[in-house]
């Protein structure tokens, strides 16, 4: 039998294997609701938020059904199983951690060679935010357009094909089913605001004042999809999407 390539394994994937093998073998009955996410970190011995990560795959997947305010649930796949997202799907939160290490640099450079036409990219980018959130539109459009306008001014396409990548990377199906969560027209007023802090920051050329604001801003909306499921129910307005 020869040889197969050997891929690298996502924490969040290795936690969403070990859980949907539990409940295959009966460990978690169908319609049964499975541990919170706190007392899963404590017996797995990894961060909530990985865990939420692999509960959200797991809901992609067919197996569990989250509902905010109750918990999450186990689900009878026996009729149809969903197809798995791709293995090699990064997880939401992990990817933001990473772009506030990438994009607060880019920032900070921004912030020293940015030019007039440069603030005005990201000025049309946020006002296309705006237009959008005031439609009741998710602005992923403009929030694209904003994070290309900063990165471009540094100069470096490897700096930016990445930043591309990070930010494409969010239409994945795992990331979508995380946003429809905690994503609404009150947490992007907020973040809203936040990036017109960044471009600020970077029309006034001070590199370290950027930086502070992109990591805010980044900060921000990890713990934005970090919060408790209760308070997502709390926020959350139906709005229409634009992701393709």
């Amino acid at each position: 039998m020869p040889l197969q390539t050997l891929e690298p394994r996502r924490l969040y994937r290795q936690i969403a294997d070990q859980l949907s093998a539990l409940i295959a073998q009966g460990e978690f009955a169908v319609g049964s609701r499975l541990p919170a996410e706190r007392d899963l970190a404590k017996q797995l011995g990894v961060s909530r938020p990985s865990v939420r990560e692999a509960l959200i795959a797991l809901e992609v997947e067919g197996w569990v059904e989250v509902r905010t305010g109750s918990g999450v649930y186990v689900l009878d796949r026996t009729q149809q199983a969903p197809e798995a997202p791709p293995s090699t799907e990064w997880g939401p939160l992990e990817l933001i951690r990473a772009r506030r290490v990438v994009e607060g640099e880019t920032a900070a450079i921004a912030a020293g060679t940015a030019r007039r036409k440069d603030i005005e990219a990201m000025s049309r980018a946020i006002e296309r935010m705006r237009e959008l959130a005031d439609h009741n539109v998710m602005p992923l459009e403009g929030d694209r357009a904003f994070h290309l306008a900063v990165v471009e001014c540094c100069g470096n396409v490897v700096l930016a094909e990445t930043v591309q990548g990070f930010w494409d990377s969010r239409r994945g199906p795992i990331f979508t089913r995380l946003g429809g969560y905690f994503e609404s027209m009150r947490s992007w007023r907020s973040a809203i605001a936040e990036h017109e802090a960044i471009r600020d920051a970077i029309a006034a050329h001070d590199p370290e004042a950027a930086r502070a604001a992109m990591h805010a801003h980044m900060d921000k909306s990890h713990q934005r999809f970090s919060a408790s499921w209760r308070r997502a129910n709390q926020f959350l307005q139906p709005t229409t999407e634009t992701r393709r």
